[in-house]
Parts: C-alpha cells; sequence; structure tokens
C-alpha cells in the first residue's frame, strides 16, 4: 500500500492513545479479575477487526486480508509467549496485585524494540531480495525446533535471566524486596533497581527473542511494513488482557507447540516459494486467502485436540487417583 507520512503519524497516535487509556485504566494496582480480562480481550479484539475492516475498505482486499493473517498469526504466536511470561512472574515472585503494571510496561518495551526489528526487516527485504531464503530456512528451522520441544515435555521448565538483564543487576544492583510500583529506590546512599524494574525488563526483553520467529512469519504473509507494524501492535496490545483471562488454561493447550510449528513450517515453505518466484522460477504461490484458510484452520484443530487430550489426562488421573483400571473404564492414557 501507499502509505503517506501523514497515516503513519496518526497511526501512531491513534495506537498510543490507546496505550495512554490503557495505562490510565490500569494505573491503580489490584488483582485482575476474568471477567475484567475478558471484556478487555473483546474490546482489543474488536478494535483490531474494525481496523482490518478499514483497511479492507480503504487498501482492498489484498491488504485486508494480509492484516488478518498477520494478526491472527502474531496473536497465536503471542499466548506461546504466555508460557514463558507465567515462568517470569513465578521466578521473581511478583504480587499478583502488580502484575498488569509489569504486562503492560513490558509489553511496551516489546512494542518499541518490535518496531525497530521491523523497520530494519522491511529495509533488509526491499534491497536484498534473497533474504526470504534465509526467513523461509529459519522459520521452517524453528518449526522442528518447536516439534522436538514439545516431544521433550519438559516439566521442570524454569526461567533463566537473559545476559543483558544480569549485566544490568550487576551494574545498578536490585533491591531485596518490592516497593510498590516504584521502579528504583535510594538503598544505603545508592541508586538500586527495584525487582519491579527487573522484571519488566525481563518481559520486555525476551518478548524480543520470541521477535525472531514472529517477524519473518508475518513477513512470508505481507511485506508492507505499514501492515505488519499494525498487526504486531494490535496482537501485543491485548497481550496482558489475554495473561489474565487464559492464564488457567494455558496448560491445557497441550498441543499448541505442534499447531504453531505446521503454522511456522508452512510460512517458511510460503517464503521460499515466493523467493523462487522472485527469481524468475515458475513455481506456485500461496495466496493470502489459502494462508489465512490454513492458519485458523490449524489453530481450531490444535485447540480442539488440545482440550480433549487434557480432559482426557484429567480422567486418567482421577481414575488413578481412586485406584481403579483405566483401561476397564475405557480411558484412553
Amino acid at each position: 500500500m501507499d502509505v503517506s507520512v501523514t497515516l503513519w503519524v496518526l497511526t501512531i497516535v491513534g495506537l498510543s492513545a490507546l496505550i495512554a487509556v490503557d495505562f490510565f485504566i490500569g494505573r491503580k494496582p489490584h488483582d485482575v479479575s476474568i471477567k475484567e480480562a475478558g471484556i478487555w480481550t473483546v474490546v482489543w479484539i474488536v478494535l483490531a477487526a474494525l481496523f482490518g475492516l478499514g483497511l479492507l475498505i480503504w487498501g482492498g482486499g489484498q491488504a485486508g486480508g494480509e492484516f488478518f493473517a498477520g494478526f491472527i498469526t502474531e496473536k497465536s504466536l503471542s499466548v506461546d509467549n504466555l508460557f514463558v511470561f507465567v515462568l517470569i512472574m513465578a521466578k521473581f515472585a511478583v504480587p499478583s496485585q502488580y502484575q498488569q503494571r509489569v504486562l503492560l510496561v513490558g509489553v511496551l518495551i516489546a512494542l518499541v524494540l518490535r518496531a525497530i526489528f521491523i523497520a530494519a526487516g522491511a529495509a533488509i527485504l526491499a534491497s536484498f531480495s534473497w533474504v526470504f531464503y534465509l526467513f523461509g530456512a529459519f522459520l521452517i528451522w524453528t518449526a522442528w525446533k518447536l516439534i522436538q520441544e514439545a516431544r521433550a515435555d519438559e516439566e521442570d521448565e524454569e526461567y533463566e535471566e537473559n545476559k543483558l538483564l544480569k549485566a544490568a543487576e550487576r551494574r545498578f544492583g536490585v533491591a531485596d524486596r518490592y516497593h510498590g510500583t516504584k521502579l528504583w529506590i535510594e538503598q544505603n546512599g545508592k541508586r538500586v533497581m527495584t525487582p519491579m524494574l527487573v522484571v519488566m525488563l525481563a518481559i520486555g526483553t525476551t518478548d524480543v527473542l520470541f521477535a525472531l520467529d514472529s517477524i519473518p512469519a508475518i513477513f512470508g504473509l505481507t511485506q508492507d511494513p505499514y501492515i505488519v507494524f499494525t498487526a504486531n501492535a494490535f496482537a501485543l496490545m491485548g497481550l496482558r488482557q489475554l495473561y489474565f483471562l487464559i492464564g488457567g488454561l494455558l496448560k491445557k493447550l497441550v498441543h499448541l507447540s505442534y499447531g504453531l510449528s505446521i503454522i511456522l513450517g508452512f510460512i517458511g515453505v510460503k517464503l521460499v516459494l515466493h523467493a523462487l518466484h522472485e527469481s524468475g522460477v515458475h513455481v506456485p504461490e500461496i495466496s493470502i486467502p489459502v494462508s489465512l484458510g490454513v492458519i485458523c484452520a490449524v489453530l481450531v484443530v490444535t485447540t480442539i485436540t488440545s482440550l480433549r487430550a487434557s480432559r482426557k489426562q484429567a480422567e486418567a488421573e482421577a481414575v488413578a487417583g481412586r485406584g481403579e483400571d483405566p483401561v476397564k473404564n475405557n480411558i484412553d492414557v
């Protein structure tokens, strides 16, 4: 799409206003209820849908289809991020009433860093079309890695602080306890970080690592920087509410990694085909409607099979707890 500077400015201002409203609503530390999280999750999804419809009307079917395919892909990949967010919250023992503030600032950091990634990716792709081969190969490798990790089924997974975070802790020091929502305090005559700031940085920098596969994935669906940015923005901005809404359901999505691996592998193949086509090789290209259909179908099937598997596992554990024979009770374990 031919996006003017004015439209870019208006979009960024509009998104900033939405973030400000979100921050204003969650400014007072409190435990987020399922009802509150559910309402705001719906609000963010509706806003994304309205924006997509606007693109559909203003930019045409291609632009609208690319946005929805990108948004759904980024949203599904962000759900996988929530598993790590749960580990980070547990690692730093974040009080429940402060978790929403941590997520809000952490996601804001991630959004700014992703914008930089997107700008760099768009510039590279515009200058070097062969990078599509690298993106495609990386996504296929990531898909295989996800399958391997899912099959390993690591029960005792624990969050490990990255080198940047450890360096910041050594440089500035960290207070021994939370001080409300304060990020810095004076301790023994020295200005040190609070655990609140550390966990915010952990959320933000960890999400950048996830961007290493999500950014190439969405560039496999659209090469329009405007669509890439807005799809990422809407997917990330509703992440805080989604964390509280489905936090208890995450363990039931046992097949999510398999579904995401299929999606990433599919987009990787799409990227390679696109690269071959750009190189003059006559190969079929996968259209956006087909991509959108595959992504949605995989997510629906993955959710259904995950919930069925979780239900059977719960029934098997209940039977085992009563000392009964699960085979005689026709329960698949």
